[in-house]
């Protein structure tokens, strides 16, 4: 992660931030000194839906004025130029590999300190909260964020690729396919015909280093111990090297997958969308743009699992939270708002919009969010997802380690390497890395 680092880890919320503002600008937002500020990345649909929940908000509070700050590319940077500046926004999004750099630094308010005078609240939350989500916005004692939103790592697939081919991939996390059967079914959907062109059988539209390090992750190994403010990094694991490999060797030795100099000219959403790729590896983002197409018949599956791992199948947490400004004059009124937004009516709303998937097992199970996936049949894929999440690294350090975890990788990915070279001085370089964030 080198200039914009939630851009190559969630590049559904990136290109739409600039054409949003006009859309909030004209949502009614007031620009009053005493209102209450919220800044949040978003595509211009996605802004829509808090807006909505903005609007929700007002007829229950409508005392409280709220006025939406819209991050650019870099949102990370952003904050802290606002907070540096004294303008520290008192509610701020944040992602679960950035916000602990904001915890240390003092940007976040400990939500312990609100939680623990409504004990009742603080239990019912928890009741209907996902532990694998909410704890992973719990740093160093502190909660400094409650989730908002889940999107989590999966794989869509074409389904009419998929039944004329008779094959049926594992509708629950649970039920997880083995790397063997995930790979026979890539090998058979690839098709190349005379003319060079090819229909891959796998495509990847995230970041391929960290597709990579979810099937290392999938063998039975943690890619960083513990994952919450990490010690070490288990790159040299034969368990996590294995799973690596495996996935670098989907395109380099297997050849069912685009190298990255094969997506250059058209990403893997596109080859998905234009039945070029049977399946695609990417989050929830990525629903709204393969759904509702005549021509896609679209359903979701999981990752494979390694001879090692198991025997369910797990995906990374890839959520985002909402947290309070620590230096913010309106804290009461910013819980007031954060409460209603990851809570039943905020999620509700989350769940209906087909954008995102919520937080709390109630509006998982409500019929709003089922209604919001009709074309999906394997919906147990997105509902338990939650629970089979595990968080990438959270640690304050995460800049530059996620620099020298991408030279590194790009050399397996690219052949250059073998994933077992990761161990040793390169592994040792990265722990040194996480003892001075």
């Amino acid at each position: 992660m080198r200039a914009n680092p939630v851009a190559r880890v969630r590049r559904r919320t990136l290109l739409g931030s600039a054409l949003a503002a006009p859309l909030l600008a004209g949502g009614g937002c007031g620009s009053d000194d005493d209102a209450l500020t919220f800044f949040f990345q978003a595509r211009p649909e996605e802004a829509r839906v808090r807006l909505k929940i903005i609007d929700e908000f007002r007829k229950s509070h409508p005392g409280i004025r709220i006025r939406t700050i819209v991050s650019g590319p870099d949102p990370l940077q952003q904050m802290l130029t606002y907070c540096a500046g004294g303008k520290c926004p008192d509610v701020l999004m944040a992602w679960e590999l950035l916000y602990s750099g904001l915890a240390e630094r003092g940007v976040l308010l400990d939500l312990n300190t609100l939680l623990d005078r409504d004990p009742r609240y603080a239990a019912e939350l928890k009741a209907d909260s996902y532990p694998e989500l909410y704890d992973t916005f719990a740093y160093a004692g502190g909660q400094y964020a409650l989730p908002e939103q889940w999107s989590g790592v999966f794989l869509y697939y074409n389904r009419t690729l998929f039944e004329e081919a008779g094959i049926t991939p594992p509708a629950r996390w649970r039920d997880a396919w083995t790397f063997d059967e995930f790979l026979a079914a890539a090998t058979a959907l690839t098709r190349r015909d005379s003319s060079g062109r090819t229909r891959w059988g796998f495509a990847d539209a995230w970041v391929p280093y960290f597709s990579a390090a979810c099937f290392g992750m999938n063998n039975g190994a943690e890619w960083f111990s513990p994952s919450v403010n990490p010690t070490r990094t288990n790159l040299g694991d034969p368990r996590f090297a294995e799973g690596f490999q495996f996935y670098a060797d989907l395109a380099v030795r297997h050849r069912v997958a685009p190298k990255a100099a094969d997506t250059l000219s058209v990403s893997a959403p596109d080859l998905f969308r234009r039945g070029r790729a049977a399946m695609a590896l990417g989050g929830h983002w990525l629903y709204s743009e393969f759904a509702g197409h005549d021509d896609l018949a679209i359903d979701v599956t999981v990752l494979p699992v390694g001879p090692h791992g198991g025997p369910g199948a797990i995906t990374d947490v890839g959520s985002t939270g909402l947290a309070i400004a620590a230096d913010s004059p309106r804290v009461e009124q910013a819980w007031e708002f954060v409460k209603f937004a990851t809570g039943p009516v905020g999620q509700a709303i989350i769940a209906a919009s087909g954008l995102f998937v919520p937080v709390l097992k109630s509006a998982m199970s409500s019929p709003g969010f089922a209604a919001a996936h009709r074309e999906v049949r394997n919906l147990e894929v997105f509902t338990d997802g939650p629970a089979s999440s595990r968080p990438l690294p959270v640690t304050p350090a995460w800049g530059k380690v996620s620099a020298l975890l991408e030279r590194g990788s790009n050399r397996v990915l690219r052949g250059a390497a073998t994933a077992a070279s990761l161990d040793g001085r390169f592994a040792s370089d990265v722990d040194a890395l996480l003892e001075t964030p």
